[in-house]
């Protein structure tokens, strides 16, 4: 499997802040870039699953309505998590 508990740890003690963390705005915008970075690699080469397709666009849309609530509660937190995860708008 390609995301173990080990590298879920890694990204939350890393944007999180703590590993038990796993409830923090940053944290769950880095796990879910992880995992659209993932599908993205698996679509390129399978273009016809349409099931990981429909995925793959619930999870930008996760992640876009956790950077807007982010946006409007915290800008320097925003601008920090686009710039460290490479994202941009």
């Amino acid at each position: 499997m390609y995301l173990t508990k080990e590298v879920k740890n890694e990204i939350f003690k890393k944007h999180g802040g703590a590993e038990a963390n796993t409830g923090s705005t940053e944290g769950q915008i880095a796990l879910f870039t992880h995992r659209i970075n993932h599908l993205t690699g698996h679509l390129k080469n399978n273009r016809k699953d349409y099931n990981t397709e429909r995925s793959l666009v619930k999870l930008v849309g996760k992640r876009r309505s956790l950077l807007d609530y982010l946006i409007k509660t915290d800008i320097v937190r925003y601008r920090a998590i686009i710039k460290e995860l490479g994202l941009r708008k």
